[in-house]
């Protein structure tokens, strides 16, 4: 089940990847775009996940049901 250290988990991946990217990029006249591209995809995928989420563990409107009667609970 998800908890807490799975943000962190995540960072990790991400600058480890972007590090990875970093080094091994293709070098010649394009090697400052690719650094950027491939660093960038991973830092915008990351933080789309936390959002994503983040927003599913800790929810900011709970659903309410508008179809049950006054008084009943069920259990």
């Amino acid at each position: 089940m998800a908890n807490g250290w799975s943000i962190i988990i995540g960072l990790i991946f991400t600058v480890v990847a972007s590090v990875l990217a970093w080094v091994f990029a293709p070098k010649g006249e394009n090697h400052t775009v690719w650094r950027s591209t491939l660093v960038l995809s991973f830092a915008s995928c990351y933080i789309m996940w936390a959002i994503t989420f983040l927003s599913q563990w800790h929810p900011l409107i709970a659903p309410k049901r508008t179809d049950m009667r006054v008084g009943y609970h069920p259990e």
